[in-house]
């Protein structure tokens, strides 16, 4: 091929861009609709927050300023896009984005956050409420009662209602911040605000709503026409009521078109005036949508949690409760389907908490040492201690070994409770360190473990298991034991940014360049680089192990019921 017949098929490619917001940082990638290779990819780390402003783990509170999400957003987009041609820049046809969430804020009656309003910029209980905020713990519990209580069970479809969840996390900060209750005309997710920021219009009444974010956070679901009704909102608070009129559009899929990119993000970006604007989705149903999920398989991104991701057609779920295991929403991963998110509310946290406490004695060292041999030190420890850790762990005997409850920062799933916490079971003197860790990688996989159950004994079939995520890629070693513990093969995927692809897969069907999500799956999806297959050989041990798991759950539950 001549060098000018590659530019002009260069040219003729459409190109997409997706945008993943995580709980740390954004990320960006400008992909090409033909075949979901990556053109070019950003990322930025949200300034304020890498700081540790609006954050108070002791009180799990977690809260994130808007101008984070503004400014990380224009440096990663245009980080990613530095590398294409102008002419190449003219053929990105499509936007679409994902986020964290539950992730709500408060708004005037424009849409505007509270936090970008006079008087409130620096209060807290005016930013985003980030998804693992667990401050409303006691309201998600006077909520799950209200709305389990009635003649209409709402929570049928997601089960026990958390603090992590769009209706506690409101209840609790218009009880405890009056400023906040009077100024604020309503609420809205993380998901909606980006993509009617990008539109030019947050107004409440006609911003985008995403079916992932009012499905499972909401409890928006067709049974019941809508959100929870009036009445059931009054008898908690009247506040409730008002979200609820004001709530404006019905949810669509993430692949809706839900506007065109204004003039003036156009220009701050340097991409095409009007360029079209994909729904919304939060970031581990992007990532199975980047992941190519279809039935019968389980997409699990591993992150700090896990997120777990499955899609039926609704008739193969008539007649079954899975409550207990999954929160079921129309349309939120795929139109057309139900899709079913679980998971854990830790995974990769529990690694990096270990971490953090075996790294203690090291960070104490700096009051002996001169400040270059202390920062050299700790970044030698902190860059290997993971590393070490798991090959020392996977050379231990296959004895019995302590047992863990994944439960760091409560239990998401099977049967959410947001006060359960971990525990370690079965210490002894002899227990070093890679044997701890090995244990809390052994209880966070059987953490999936019971989940996966849970669902085939329900009778939903998982005939595979697809990994996306940092730690999928990074951890041989978790990834084998998944393996052995779940008894099934899982494949890893060759994309770095799964959730920012599914962003940008949304984006070609809403522009067009695909006909469905389908299609575009076919070309773009990532593709399978690896494979661990289950070693026959553990598996009696595994279960063993696993049957004391389940006993030490079983025997915290009764002590926490007493």
């Amino acid at each position: 091929m001549k060098p000018n017949e590659e530019k002009t098929l260069y040219i003729k490619e459409k190109y997409v861009v997706g945008v993943d917001f995580g709980s740390d940082s954004v990320r960006a990638a400008v992909v090409a609709a033909s075949d979901g290779s990556v053109a070019g990819s950003g990322v930025a780390f949200y300034p304020r927050w890498k700081e540790g402003l609006y954050q108070h783990p002791e009180r799990n509170i977690f809260r994130q300023h808007p101008l984070d999400y503004l400014e990380s957003f224009e440096k990663c987009v245009k980080e990613a896009l530095s590398c294409l041609s102008q002419e190449a820049r003219a053929c990105v046809v499509g936007i679409g984005v994902d986020t964290t969430g539950s992730t709500p804020v408060p708004v005037n009656r424009e849409g505007v956050p509270l936090a970008l309003t006079e008087g409130f910029e620096t209060c807290e209980n005016a930013m985003f409420h980030l998804w693992k905020d667990h401050s409303a713990a006691r309201e998600a519990e006077e909520i799950d009662r209200a709305f389990s209580g009635g003649s209409q069970d709402y929570g049928k479809y997601q089960g026990r209602y958390s603090a992590e969840w769009f209706w506690a996390k409101i209840l609790h900060t218009v009880r405890t911040d009056g400023r906040v209750r009077e100024a604020a005309y309503t609420w809205v997710e993380h998901c909606d605000w980006m993509v009617g920021s990008l539109c030019g219009n947050t107004r409440p009444e006609e911003i985008y709503h995403s079916a992932c974010a009012a499905g499972h956070k909401a409890l928006w679901h067709s049974e019941w026409n809508g959100l929870p009704s009036a009445e059931i909102l009054e008898t908690i608070d009247p506040y409730l009521v008002l979200v609820r009129e004001r709530y404006g559009q019905a949810p669509r899929s993430a692949v809706a078109l839900a506007g065109h990119l204004t003039k003036a993000w156009a220009e701050t970006l340097g991409l095409p005036r009007g360029i079209c604007v994909a729904g919304s989705s939060f970031d581990a149903h992007a990532g199975a949508v980047g992941a190519g999920i279809r039935e019968k398989t389980i997409v699990c991104t591993l992150g700090t949690s896990a997120v777990d991701m499955l899609v039926e057609k609704a008739e193969s779920l008539q007649g079954k409760d899975i409550r207990r295991f999954g929160g079921l929403a129309e349309h939120s991963i795929l139109p057309g389907y139900v899709g079913i998110e679980t998971g854990q509310a830790a995974f990769g946290d529990i690694f990096g908490w270990f971490k953090r406490v075996l790294l203690w004695p090291v960070e104490q060292t700096g009051r002996f040492l001169d400040e270059e041999t202390y920062h050299r030190l700790c970044q030698e420890m902190d860059d290997v201690m993971l590393a070490e850790l798991q090959r020392q762990a996977g050379e231990l005997r296959e004895d019995m070994f302590p047992i863990a409850l994944d439960w760091f920062n409560g239990r998401r799933y099977p049967d959410t409770d947001d006060s359960r916490r971990a525990v370690i079971g079965g210490l002894t003197l002899g227990a070093q360190a890679p044997c701890i860790f090995r244990a809390l990688v052994f209880g966070a996989v059987c953490g999936l473990k019971r989940i996966v159950d849970g669902f085939e004994t329900a009778q939903l079939a998982i005939e595979k298991v697809v990994a996306v995520g940092g730690i999928s890629k990074k951890s041989a070693y978790v990834m084998q034991m998944m393996a052995d513990v779940l008894g099934k093969k899982i494949e890893i995927l060759d994309a770095d940014q799964t959730c920012a692809l599914g962003a940008a897969i949304y984006a070609a069907v809403a522009a067009g360049v695909h006909k469905d999500v389908q299609q575009a799956l076919a070309h773009m999806a990532a593709k399978c680089i690896d494979e661990f297959e289950p070693d026959e050989t553990k598996t009696e041990f595994c279960q063993k192990q696993y049957k004391e798991y389940l006993r030490l759950a079983q025997l915290a539950d009764a002590w926490e019921m007493r």
